[in-house]
C-alpha cells in the first residue's frame, strides 16, 4: 500500500511539472522546409550565435558567448574533432524528441545540435546537421515520422543518425495511470518501447546501412528535487538499460549515457521548466557526444 502511495505522489509531481511545462512554454515556431511541404516543426528560440541578455541572476556559463564558452571547454579534443571531419562531406541527421529539437535552450537554437553545428562549423563547412528533433514525439510518432520523404531521404544520405527518443513514452505511462501508478506499469510499457526501439533501428538499416547510430540515453530531470523517491532513479536505470541492450544488438549502433552529466548539483543545468537542459546542459552533453563520435 505504501509503493502505491509512492507512486500516486508521483504522478501527481510529473502530471504537475507536465502542466507547467505547457503553460510556461509558447507553442513552438512552425519553421517551412526548403519545399514548403515538410510537416516538420522546430521550435525558434533565439537567432544561432545570438549572446542572451544579461541578467543579475543568469549563469556565467550563459551570459558569455556561446561558442566561444564551448570551444573553451572542448579544446583539449576540438583540434582532434576537426581533423576528424575534415577531408570528408560528413552528413548528421538527428530525430527524435524535443532533446533533439532543443527545448530549453535560450542561446543556441537546436540545443547540442546547433551548439555542435555552431562550434564544428565555425571556421570552415565540415558538417551538414539535419535536426528533425519534435516536441512531444514519443517512439511510435518517430517510426511514422522515419516513412515521411524529407526525414528518410536526410537518413539515406547520413553518415551519422543521432536520436533521443522515450521520454515522453515515459510521461504517457503516468497520464494513462494516473489514479493507479505502479512501477508494473513502467516495466510493460518498457517492454513496448522495446520493441518500437528495435523496429526503428532495422528502419533506419534499412534506409542507410553504413550509417553510425547513436542513441543517447535518459538523464532523471527529478533527481534534483525529489532524492527520496528511489523509484524514478530505478526507472530511468531501467529504460536506460532497455537503450543500450537494442544498441549493442546492431553494428556500428552505440549508446550515449547522460544521466551522470545531471548529479552535479552545484551548477544549474535544467531550463526554466525545471525539465528540459539549459544552455549549459546541452553543453555537457554537444561534448559527451563528440567524444563518442571522435573516439
Amino acid at each position: 500500500m505504501k509503493r502505491r502511495y509512492i507512486f500516486i505522489i508521483l504522478g501527481i509531481l510529473i502530471i504537475g511539472l507536465a502542466i507547467i511545462i505547457f503553460l510556461y512554454q509558447p507553442e513552438p515556431n512552425l519553421n517551412e522546409s526548403a519545399d514548403n511541404n515538410s510537416q516538420e516543426e522546430t521550435q525558434q528560440e533565439t537567432e544561432p550565435d545570438k549572446e542572451i541578455e544579461t541578467e543579475d541572476e543568469q549563469p556565467e556559463e550563459e551570459t558569455k558567448e556561446p561558442i566561444t564558452k564551448f570551444r573553451e571547454i572542448i579544446s583539449g579534443a576540438l583540434q582532434g574533432t576537426i581533423d576528424f571531419f575534415t577531408n570528408k562531406e560528413a552528413h548528421v541527421a538527428a530525430i527524435g524528441d524535443s532533446l533533439t529539437q532543443g527545448v530549453g535552450d535560450k542561446v543556441v537554437d537546436g540545443g547540442y545540435i546547433g551548439i555542435l553545428d555552431n562550434t564544428i562549423n565555425k571556421d570552415n563547412q565540415l558538417v551538414t546537421f539535419e535536426n528533425y528533433g519534435k516536441r512531444g514525439n514519443r517512439s511510435s510518432q518517430l517510426l511514422k515520422r522515419l516513412e515521411q520523404p524529407e526525414i528518410a531521404q536526410s537518413v539515406k544520405e547520413a553518415d551519422i543518425v543521432l536520436i533521443t527518443i522515450g521520454a515522453n513514452d515515459i510521461m504517457q505511462v503516468v497520464k494513462e495511470n494516473f489514479s493507479d501508478l505502479t512501477i508494473k506499469d513502467f516495466s510493460q510499457e518498457r517492454i513496448a518501447y522495446k520493441e518500437r526501439l528495435k523496429i526503428i533501428f532495422e528502419r533506419i538499416k534499412d534506409l542507410n546501412s553504413d550509417a553510425d547510430i547513436y542513441l543517447l540515453g535518459f538523464y532523471n530531470p527529478f533527481e534534483k528535487y525529489f532524492k527520496d523517491l528511489e523509484e524514478l532513479g530505478m526507472i530511468v536505470e531501467n529504460w536506460n538499460n532497455t537503450g543500450k541492450n537494442v544498441t549493442e544488438q546492431y553494428e556500428n549502433a552505440t549508446f550515449i549515457p547522460t544521466v551522470d552529466l545531471f548529479e552535479d548539483t552545484d551548477k544549474n543545468l535544467i531550463a526554466d521548466d525545471n525539465f528540459h537542459p539549459n544552455h549549459l546542459g546541452y553543453q555537457r552533453i554537444a561534448k559527451r557526444v563528440l567524444e563518442h563520435i571522435t573516439d
